[in-house]
């Protein structure tokens, strides 16, 4: 332990840090991509809420683009398992949001474009996408889907 840190837990004071300080700023129009790969679909929930935030703050198009395991929620063969999750993706869709899937993951996956929702579509390379997104000036999110649903007892 630091001198410091030793002072401070000596002196049992809580705040010795002072306190957060809060920046607002006016953000211009910005347009994102979401590199989206989760090991699991159902954490494509975390998705919905984490593109409709940064959305309300961004204002700019937004593209979505996947190319791992949660792709299987998007086939229709899966529709009743993934029925909850595929109608928050097609509401984002309905709102403008953009849906890309890698056509290799969804090979290898065993998948073809005629598996997938109307709301999909199939680029050749997922990563190749994102970086000519880029190129084009959209701005590269990576969501890691972290369940946030507990933040609030955190206090």
């Amino acid at each position: 332990m630091g001198m410091l840190a030793f002072n401070v837990a000596a002196s049992g004071t809580t705040s010795p840090y002072g306190t957060a300080s809060t920046k607002t700023r006016s953000m211009p129009v910005l347009n994102t991509v979401f590199d989206v790969s989760y090991d699991d679909p159902k954490k494509l929930e975390l998705l919905y809420d984490f593109v409709r935030n940064t959305r309300r703050v961004t204002r700019g198009k937004v593209v979505i683009v996947t190319h791992g395991p949660e792709l299987k929620a998007f086939a229709k063969e899966n529709y009743k398992e993934f029925r909850g999750i595929v109608d928050k993706m097609a509401d984002l869709a309905n709102t403008g949001v953009k849906f890309y899937m890698c056509r290799n993951a969804m090979k290898m996956a065993g998948y073809r474009p005629e598996d997938m929702h109307g709301f999909i579509t199939v680029v050749p390379f997922g990563f190749a996408e994102i970086a000519y997104l880029e190129y084009q000036g959209y701005q590269y999110i990576n969501p890691t889907p972290l369940s946030t649903k507990d933040i609030g007892k955190t206090k």
